[in-house]
């Protein structure tokens, strides 16, 4: 796995923003009854620990999706 990569995770209900700080700084959205906490996840064990989290609020996870980085690579410099 490559480092940092952005996840966004799906769970059942509505959290609280003030959740966020618990799980690491994602941030925190709503789409209906399902909340959506995004960010970046250093590696697999960090990954674990914020599925052990919503295991530990009994929050129903919905889904785990890996998104690509949007990474803004220096433009390639012209040969003269």
């Amino acid at each position: 796995m490559e480092e940092n990569m952005k996840y966004q995770i799906r769970v059942e209900g509505q959290l609280n923003s003030h959740w966020s700080d618990w799980f690491e700084g994602m941030t925190i959205n709503y789409d209906g009854d399902t909340t959506i906490l995004t960010g970046l996840i250093a590696d697999q064990s960090q990954l674990h620990g914020m599925l052990h989290r919503i295991r530990d609020l009994n929050l129903t996870l919905i889904s785990v999706n890996q998104q690509e980085n949007q990474r803004k690579d220096k433009p390639k410099r012209e040969e003269i």
